[in-house]
């Protein structure tokens, strides 16, 4: 199908792109365009005026601050992967983007657009969760930081104001003592997330000192399963303990069912992957190396 008439307007810079917003509220931000522009053929959106941010090429820069990671919202999936800075510093991050759609959706798509548009089964959610990853946006009262447990609210639903903009990801340096994975079950037609768990476990003694678990797929939003966390932590790190915690990974979630997945088969898949993924950041942080 053929989108609805719109006016398209493409700032230089942030602050253009922001007067634009308040000047337009009915208009809607194009990043990368693969969840936008799908939705405006199907009618299911119609804004009357696109703001496309790919011109601020301030927005595209991945650089380190201190021990931060800072990475503009219109970094594509494939920068992301590619980047030497980010293979260094927060390898679970880039090996999130590598699992990102198809060649085509990583050289456009952005990382800004995909926490924004919050979509309940897409990858990064569940990396930035585990990463403790905060999210900055800017608005016409100014700049403001947001954590990422307070970021992802439901359905396409986040903590932005209509009239905001995500301009950078922030993630901590990883730790030496830290290892990390995701893995996914993925769909097979879009490549989405059916079930995707991101995990950042650091050892201490052969024992779990600190684990972070993000969850996507599964839920109207991603999550961390904390009592998974918990469960681990201060216990020997080995397959039988691990296995008792991945049972928590889907408990007290408001589980996902559609055409592809019941909601029991999701909640298997969570326990079956939080599993995988621990077991795997175990490996890399050098569990069992002796």
């Amino acid at each position: 199908m053929i989108p609805a008439a719109f006016e398209y307007h493409r700032p230089s810079s942030v602050k253009d792109a922001l007067k634009m917003l308040t000047d337009l509220p009915d208009a809607k931000l194009l990043a990368g365009g693969h969840s936008l522009l799908p939705l405006m053929k199907l009618r299911l959106a119609s804004p009357a005026h696109l703001i496309d941010l790919g011109r601020i090429e301030a927005l595209r820069q991945i650089r380190a601050d201190g021990s931060v990671l800072v990475i503009g919202a219109l970094a594509t999936h494939w920068m992301i992967e590619s980047s030497e800075a980010v293979k260094r510093y927060s390898p679970l991050l880039a090996e999130t983007a590598r699992k990102v759609g198809d060649v085509q959706v990583r050289n456009a798509g952005t990382i800004g657009g995909s926490a924004a548009h919050a979509d309940p089964a897409a990858d990064y959610p569940a990396a930035l969760l585990a990463l403790e990853a905060q999210l900055v946006a800017e608005g016409p009262n100014g700049r403001r930081v947001v954590g990422v447990d307070d970021f992802f609210k439901g359905v396409f639903s986040t903590a932005l104001d209509p009239q905001e903009i995500l301009t950078e990801v922030r993630v901590p340096f990883q730790d030496a003592r830290t290892g990390t994975a995701y893995l996914k079950f993925a769909h097979p037609a879009s490549g989405f997330a059916v079930v995707g768990v991101a995990a950042a476990l650091a050892l201490n003694g052969g024992s779990a000192a600190r684990v972070r678990i993000g969850i996507t797929g599964v839920g109207p939003a991603a999550y961390r399963p904390k009592a998974v966390e918990q469960f681990l932590v201060g216990k020997p790190f080995e397959a039988g303990s691990v296995a008792q915690a991945a049972n928590l990974a889907a408990d007290g979630v408001d589980v996902n069912e559609d055409l592809f997945a019941s909601s029991e088969y999701r909640a298997h898949l969570a326990r079956v992957f939080t599993k995988r993924a621990l077991m795997l950041a175990g490996e890399r942080g050098g569990a069992g190396s002796g």
